[in-house]
């Protein structure tokens, strides 16, 4: 290829069609066809006709539920409000009842709603749904920290970008700085949208700033720091980690028993699962689990700070071979140390 220009446009438009693929990829792959598999439930009931029973209803849905036994009603409650089990059937000669929090999630209660139906019908029964846990009626589906999330994470990537695009020169210890700052910012917006704005939140609001401050700080210290090695690819990276595989795998629609088996895995230690996950255990299941989601927060943000730090030597590194080169060169050399870097930054188009 002839052109410089046309070669330096060509390799840019990379970009945007790589974020086409993964997010076509992502998104299709996680959302467009959820389906239980393995969710655990539970059948209330002792001795053998309980066992029978939980056992005929694991051989009418297969791989679709795990069911366990428990010997009364407020057992199951436990399970289901601790989110141990994501529903519990009690078999009653009149009405049977499940019982479910539709605040862990939504979906998850749908779909084993859906699967103990016609488990009530086999023996004509109408079936009753007892949900224990509700959302906020601000947020009646309970998808509202799902959006939250989303909005969280485009204030703190794009900051990314805006950070390298015109900070790119600054020292690491101001754009470090900066990171600090605007994490706050973010989260302070995130707050004000869980709160006073829609509502999502009711109470526990500080709590809610601080998982979003965790989150956001750990998105841009990350970008701050991978900014240094990869320029201009680092937006494409910056959409893989918290777009692409963050979303999918956050549990803000769909959780990990209705997805395939990769953003399920994913779930367990990926930032936004932390955050959404947290935000639940914070707001409706009286902290339960909350310690957990905060370290996997925590843990996200020691990785952007320890790549932060090694971009800080990286550059101070690179800054110095400049100035030991020019201090043997000629005097007539006034070439400015930081001169390559500034240009290397601006070919790269950052």
């Amino acid at each position: 290829m002839r052109s410089p220009a046309l070669r330096h446009v060509l390799t840019h438009l990379l970009t945007p069609l790589l974020m086409c693929l993964g997010m076509g990829m992502a998104y299709l792959g996680a959302f467009v066809h959820p389906e239980p598999h393995h969710v655990p439930v539970a059948v209330v009931g002792t001795g053998p006709k309980a066992k029978v029973f939980a056992q005929t209803v694991k051989d009418l849905t297969g791989d679709l539920l795990d069911v366990r036994t428990v010997p009364t009603r407020a057992a199951a409650v436990d399970l289901v409000t601790s989110r141990a089990v994501t529903g519990a059937y009690v078999p009653k000669a009149k009405a049977p009842e499940l019982i479910v929090a539709s605040a862990a999630s939504d979906m998850d209660a749908t779909a084993v709603e859906k699967v103990f139906t016609p488990v009530a019908a086999h023996d004509d029964r109408p079936l009753k749904v007892t949900d224990v846990v509700r959302p906020v009626a601000d947020d009646p589906t309970g998808q509202g920290l799902f959006f939250l999330l989303i909005a969280v994470s485009i204030g703190s990537y794009a900051s990314v970008a805006a950070l390298g695009a015109a900070g790119g020169t600054l020292p690491m210890r101001i754009r470090a700085l900066l990171a600090l700052g605007v994490s706050a910012v973010v989260s302070g917006i995130g707050a004000l949208l869980a709160g006073p704005a829609f509502h999502l939140a009711h109470h526990d609001l500080a709590g809610v700033w601080g998982m979003a401050w965790l989150y956001s700080a750990g998105i841009l210290f990350i970008g701050v720091g991978v900014h240094t090695f990869l320029k201009r690819w680092t937006t494409l990276v910056m959409m893989v980690l918290f777009v692409m595989l963050n979303f999918t795998s956050s549990g803000g629609l769909f959780r990990p028993d209705l997805q395939n088996g990769f953003f399920g895995t994913l779930h367990a230690f990926w930032n936004g699962a932390g955050f959404v996950e947290g935000l639940r255990s914070l707001l409706y299941f009286g902290n339960d689990g909350l310690h957990r989601d905060v370290w996997t927060l925590v843990i996200w943000l020691l990785v952007g700070l320890a790549l932060t730090s090694a971009a800080a030597l990286y550059e101070r590194a690179r800054a110095a071979r400049p100035v030991a080169r020019h201090s043997h060169a000629a005097p007539a050399a006034h070439t400015l140390p930081d001169e390559a870097d500034v240009e290397e930054e601006e070919t790269v188009g950052v």
